[in-house]
């Protein structure tokens, strides 16, 4: 993970994006956006079938995560022109609203540690960032598997009400294995709950 752990504060993006909604190329910085939660959605490449899937993916649950205080935004090693280019005649990519970050000097993806150091490309994966600017959520799988965008929301939720949850002194709140939403969480006992589970 280059280092990167979860409760580190994430490296700040400051790049060029395509917004596709207004349809411009205008500055990102992760740093402007302290108090929302950031879903930063990783892929290898423009004009490739699997990562069209993953940002078609997203918007089935754009307004589910938007709704819930996050934002959604794209890395790839690609120009900034190639993610216009792509937005603007992909039948999958041209529906979307979220914006496309250029990370053609591949500064993100190595500070990240996305970088597949082979292709030159960013390895697939998904990053969650907290409202306080913390990683909280870091998964990197085969490039050939699109993403689990059900799961990625229920991670994103359950992190969520963990934060706006706190616990009392003593206890700990906990999200169990396969959770799923509108289910129950674990509030721990530290004393009195050890062996029960």
């Amino acid at each position: 993970m280059q280092g990167l752990t979860i409760g580190d504060i994430a490296p700040d993006i400051h790049a060029k994006a395509w917004f596709p909604v207004e349809k411009e190329i205008k500055e990102f910085k992760l740093s402007s956006h302290k108090g929302k939660w950031v879903i930063i959605t990783f892929y290898p490449g423009d004009f490739t079938f699997v990562c069209a899937t993953d940002i078609e993916a997203f918007m089935e649950s754009y307004d589910d995560f938007s709704k819930n205080g996050a934002i959604i935004v794209a890395v790839s090693t690609d120009s900034i022109f190639s993610h216009k280019a792509w937005s603007e005649t992909s039948p999958r990519v041209k529906q979307s609203k979220i914006p496309l970050i250029d990370d053609f000097n591949k500064k993100i993806s190595t500070e990240y540690g996305f970088l597949n150091q082979d292709t030159g490309a960013a390895r697939r994966g998904t990053v969650i960032v907290d409202p306080d600017g913390k990683l909280q959520y870091y998964a990197i799988h085969n490039d050939a598997l699109g993403k689990d965008v059900s799961h990625i929301y229920t991670a994103f939720m359950g992190l969520k009400f963990i934060r706006d949850t706190p616990a009392e002194a003593g206890h700990i709140c906990a999200i169990p294995a396969n959770w799923k939403l509108g289910k129950g969480t674990l509030d721990i006992d530290i004393v009195n709950d050890i062996g029960k589970l």
